[in-house]
């Protein structure tokens, strides 16, 4: 077993780690930037170190800062959590080159599914489906628009090394395909620091269905179950939901499999999590593999009775998983929504400040996620989630009404936050209907829906 893990990350996930890692007897090391020396996961570490000044590239994302810190501390193992170092290969690579167990898939590993265009062939050799598309990867838009005649308008313009949204745009005929295309590229230059494009049948307002998988290094691979990630809001997921209302029996199994056979694929170790769109059909395509754990793991763990986090210290120490696929039974449903300190009512802009009380929900069924606590700053340095509210209920209906009363329970006074907006959502009528598919939030603030 592992004896002492350092944190590369802040908020809850480190807060997540640290408490997996002190039920389990081993010790913990926080990495910190100046602008959190009061956080949570600070104080609740065995051990702390300060890697740098506030903004992100000179702390959370100075892999110099975190390896040296690692080495000075004795730890023999790092968890990257979600975010910043998490799906960095070179970072990967630079802690078992210093002999520093990396808590995640290998650096080759990381390597090829972060390259989007290179998974979407992985996958094709496979036998998983994917979108309809070009197998390779363009940087020349002229050569893109005379490749995208053949796979039919309208057509996804996206990013090989993108994530997050940035980088995608749908080109509707040949009249815009240029002018999308370079506003693509730009984007992707400018947030990965790469031109290489590739193109895609643009699946009109899919659902977004993704499976999580956890792999240990001894050939065993597990899909954990389907969550719902069709509420977002340009391309960032804001409630998701185990199991999906739109999958019936016979294509949850479907897609269980395929996302086993695609981590098999490229030997895949850890948690990871296998993303489908899905058309209205109930058609699947993989979409992209996160080589990391996901802020939306606590769903899964909520419904399996499995926490995932171990299973990853657990794995990177070599052992065996705990469980197997014929273990693996989703009970009741649960819901997760993502509590942010914003402004909907202003486009959802971010509003830092700081926290002066805070109360939040419980009772039987609800797990909150958080790093907030009275009197903490929330930095405009990083992300604005606050907490994640995680539900379970034995049924859909019963979940909705337990979220909704865990909503209204929450308080949250000196930043403006999204809650009420939440509960507006866990109110509607197409949401609970189970009918919600990527375009719902543009409907909704639009009062389509």
């Amino acid at each position: 077993m592992l004896s002492k893990v350092l944190i590369a990350n802040r908020g809850e996930i480190a807060v997540r780690i640290i408490r997996a890692c002190r039920a389990m007897g081993i010790k913990t090391v926080a990495v910190y930037s100046t602008a959190d020396r009061q956080a949570l996961h600070v104080y609740l570490a065995d051990e702390s170190v300060c890697i740098g000044p506030a903004p992100a590239r000179d702390s959370y994302l100075n892999t110099t800062a975190i390896i040296t810190a690692a080495l000075g501390c004795g730890a023999d193992a790092i968890h990257p959590g979600y975010g910043f170092l998490s799906e960095n290969a070179t970072f990967a690579k630079m802690c078992t080159d210093n002999g520093i167990i990396f808590v995640g898939p290998r650096a080759s590993v990381i390597d090829r599914m972060g390259n989007k265009s290179q998974a979407r062939r992985t996958m094709m050799d496979a036998g998983v489906p994917v979108v309809p598309g070009c197998r390779e990867s363009f940087h020349d838009a002229e050569r893109a628009k005379a490749a995208a005649a053949d796979v039919g308008w309208p057509i996804m313009i996206k990013a090989s090394s993108g994530g997050g949204g940035k980088g995608m745009r749908i080109s509707e005929s040949s009249e815009d395909f240029i002018e999308q295309f370079n506003i693509a590229q730009r984007e992707s230059i400018n947030a990965f620091g790469d031109n290489t494009m590739y193109l895609e049948r643009a699946v009109i307002d899919p659902r977004h269905v993704e499976v999580q998988v956890i792999a240990d290094n001894h050939g065993h691979i597990v899909a954990m179950g389907e969550r719902d990630c069709s509420v977002q809001r340009n391309h960032q997921k804001m409630i998701e939901e185990s199991p999906s209302p739109f999958l019936d029996g016979e294509t949850r199994q479907r897609m269980m499999e395929d996302a086993v056979k695609a981590a098999r694929a490229v030997g895949y170790t850890s948690a990871g999590t296998i993303e489908f769109l899905m058309d209205k059909d109930r058609n699947y395509y993989f979409m992209e593999m996160n080589t990391r754990v996901q802020v939306e793991h606590s769903v899964t763990e909520f419904v399996t009775h499995r926490d995932i986090v171990r299973e990853m210290l657990c794995i990177a120490a070599g052992e065996e998983l705990s469980f197997t696929q014929d273990d693996i039974r989703l009970d009741g449903h649960g819901i997760e929504c993502r509590i942010n300190a914003e402004i909907p009512e202003k486009g959802f802009l971010p509003s830092p400040g700081v926290i002066s009380q805070m109360h939040l929900p419980g009772g039987n069924g609800v797990r909150v996620d958080t790093a907030a606590y009275d009197g903490f700053e929330i930095s405009p340095y990083y992300d604005s989630m606050i907490a994640k509210i995680i539900v379970r209920g034995r049924t859909r209906t019963e979940a909705i009404a337990k979220m909704r009363t865990a909503l209204e329970e929450m308080v949250v006074v000196g930043v403006s936050t999204n809650l009420d907006f939440q509960y507006s959502i866990m109110e509607n009528e197409t949401f609970k209907a189970g009918l919600a598919d990527t375009s719902f939030i543009e409907k909704f603030l639009r009062g389509e829906v």
